[in-house]
């Protein structure tokens, strides 16, 4: 079989070198990779390492090959076009079709997904001017991720540096895996809680769960390579990497969690509450160590309930048309309490499976009925837990529609 063809177009960015790590996942995974970077590109990274990590040669002007015509025919025969890092510059002359040069032609001429990985400072990201091209092309169906948080050049620290390469490319697998239906999310924000929160005992233990947040993350993921602007709240996922393009807000508890995403839900198209929240917390919290002592039994710890917040954000509505989706974590009777919590939690959506010793928490895989408020029922059979995670933004698509 063809490989799937893959362009790499590199700007000028001191992020350029990452994109070396990018095009490595690419290839390993069965990729045919054709990078082209602007002439600014190639001051941080050279034309050799880009031909040699790819195995085709590198141009940047139009003029190159002309009898092969390069700026038409590479976008032409793309698979997916990914832009990684994207400068301010090309998400400017992308959303106003200019074609200076081979990479801004290929982008003119490609007639596939088009992914943008912006990597620049804080004041650049924000300034209107990059706000309205980034809005313009999310409009015309690319998807342009939302940069990370972190360091960026010199001493300087805020929005705009360079996601996860390895990020970037599980969003562009996910991407490319959907072809052109894959920006169907495009100009919505979703909020997706991920991970179980835990109530603390005394400094040293606390009340908790056994998820471990990854079908949250994939819910993110998937939003997010169809176009998405999403706030994953994850409680306690350390380990898991920030997924490409997604604002992570990180909280402990169930009251934590609460606050987060109803600030975030204020906002958003759709709530996905894929969190395992603890129904109680103690009473009290012990400000040291709580004690064994000989001979006698532990005092009873009193219990009191959390706050419902998927009951409460379904109810609410912060928004009109708003999709609120639940997940429900059963050990028998599985449909039958599944239908029961739809009703009594007011959700449009509830994800509902079976939880034990040694299923879901913590796997990869999942299975999952889907029950929606007007009685309709999807079953999603065991296999990886992105494959559920489309399945459920199908369904908010098409509710959103």
């Amino acid at each position: 079989m063809d490989k799937p063809k893959v362009v790499l177009g590199v700007t000028g960015g001191i992020a350029a070198y990452k994109a070396c790590e990018l095009l490595r996942q690419l290839t390993e995974s069965g990729h045919d990779v054709r990078v082209v970077p602007t002439e600014s590109a190639l001051h941080f990274v050279g034309a050799a390492t880009w031909s040699a990590l790819s195995g085709h040669p590198v141009a940047t002007e139009v003029w190159s090959d002309v009898h092969e015509v390069p700026h038409v025919r590479i976008g032409q025969t793309a698979d997916l076009v990914v832009v990684a890092p994207a400068t301010a510059d090309i998400l400017a002359k992308a959303a106003h079709g200019l074609a200076d040069d081979l990479l801004t032609n290929t982008l003119l001429t490609a007639r596939c997904p088009v992914v943008f990985a912006p990597a620049m400072h804080t004041e650049m990201w924000e300034h209107p001017a990059t706000q309205e091209n980034v809005a313009t092309l999310r409009r015309r169906g690319a998807v342009v991720i939302e940069p990370a948080v972190g360091r960026l050049t010199g001493v300087d620290t805020g929005k705009g540096r360079f996601p996860d390469p390895v990020e970037i490319f599980e969003l562009c697998r996910r991407t490319l895996a959907r072809g052109m239906h894959g920006a169907d999310l495009a100009g919505r924000h979703v909020v997706v809680s991920a991970g179980g929160t835990r109530e603390p005992l005394d400094p040293v233990r606390f009340l908790g769960n056994r998820s471990s947040g990854k079908q949250g993350y994939a819910l993110a993921r998937t939003a997010a390579a169809r176009g998405a602007r999403v706030t994953l709240v994850a409680a306690n996922t350390t380990g898991l990497p920030d997924p490409a393009g997604v604002e992570v807000v990180p909280v402990g508890t169930a009251v934590q969690l609460r606050e987060a995403v109803i600030k975030a839900a204020a906002h958003a198209d759709a709530v996905v509450m894929a969190a395992a929240v603890a129904d109680f917390r103690p009473a009290t919290y012990a400000n040291g160590k709580i004690k064994k002592k000989d001979g006698e039994d532990p005092e009873p710890i009193a219990l009191v309930r959390n706050p419902d917040i998927l009951a409460e954000i379904s109810g609410e509505r912060p928004r009109p048309g708003q999709v609120i989706v639940g997940f429900a974590a059963e050990t028998d009777d599985v449909l039958a309490n599944g239908r029961t919590k739809l009703q009594r939690k007011g959700c449009d959506l509830l994800v509902v499976n079976e939880v034990g010793e040694r299923k879901t928490f913590g796997s990869e895989e999942n299975e999952a009925v889907v029950l929606s408020a007007d009685g309709g029922e999807t079953p999603v059979p065991y296999g990886p837990k992105e494959a559920l995670a489309d399945t459920v933004w199908d369904l908010v698509a098409e509710r959103l529609d």
